[in-house]
């Protein structure tokens, strides 16, 4: 189906019409994997690295988890966990079902296809609370000499899934989980 010339208005309730967002399913894709490709680094390299008393101690993702679950605070550890490791996972399980059910043209389940989508773009900007949170504690635990707190480099690549499944489920024209069958139509 060709897009119209000109952006219109719907006949019926009157809302603005918007056109199909160009190569859609291709920028989802690249996005996607490059978030994908982060989330590795993210989770292997220090989000942390804390130096006491003249020791340094870099702090993986898990790493903290682990930690803060030893340690007895295992609802804490829960929270990390999931707002660090599960969501982003997620997110980026979510992004890849939804690409591959609209490329293969799956029937059935469209309705719960768009609330995933939905809830992907709704979770995508409270994950940079985790970035916000690693910053903040950089800032404040200064002590020096005694103690001071440095951010690794885990947390850029952290930061850097989080902006890139933001922009890929953006860039995820909702309209394709409707559509049965077709594929997007090429924009030259």
């Amino acid at each position: 189906m060709d897009a119209p010339a000109e952006a219109g208005f719907c006949p019926r309730c009157g809302a603005r019409l918007h056109r199909r967002h160009p190569d859609s399913i291709q920028r989802s894709w690249a996005l996607g994997v490059a978030a994908a490709v982060c989330f590795v680094p993210a989770n292997v390299l220090p989000v942390m690295v804390t130096d006491a008393f003249g020791s340094s101690k870099p702090d993986t993702i898990l790493g903290g988890v682990v930690f803060l679950y030893g340690s007895g605070s295992w609802p804490l550890a829960l929270i990390v966990l999931v707002a660090s490791f599960m969501i982003p996972l997620g997110k980026l399980l979510s992004l890849g079902w939804l690409l591959i059910a609209i490329r293969r043209g799956i029937r059935g389940g469209e309705r719960q296809r768009m609330r995933l989508h939905r809830i992907v773009r709704a979770v995508g900007p409270w994950s940079m609370l985790d970035v916000f949170v690693a910053t903040f504690t950089v800032a404040l635990v200064q002590l020096d000499p005694l103690m001071s707190v440095e951010p690794g480099l885990g947390v850029l690549f952290f930061a850097a899934v989080v902006v890139l499944t933001m922009l890929a489920a953006d860039s995820l024209d909702p309209r394709l989980l409707w559509d049965r069958n077709e594929i997007e139509p090429c924009h030259v």
